[in-house]
């Protein structure tokens, strides 16, 4: 291997957005995640809707009017 073109590795934390940290080992300062193994819910078992830009209101709001309307029929 070449010597000096590989970047540096340093031990770093993750930080997830439900407060667990854990350390690694990465090129970059911090990582910050919004989804770790402690609340994801294929591990937990629980379901849990993740909307990290809205679409899960957008969608109920959007056909909330469509089934209020269907029941005036």
């Amino acid at each position: 291997m070449k010597e000096g073109i590989h970047p540096a590795y340093k031990e770093v934390t993750v930080t997830c957005a439900c407060g667990e940290t854990f350390k690694t080992q990465s090129t970059r300062q911090n990582i910050k995640v919004d989804i770790c193994s402690k609340c994801h819910p294929f591990f937990t078992g629980k379901q849990k809707i993740v909307d990290a830009e809205g679409r899960v209101e957008k969608f109920k709001k959007k056909y909330a009017k469509s089934a209020l309307a269907g029941q005036g029929k």
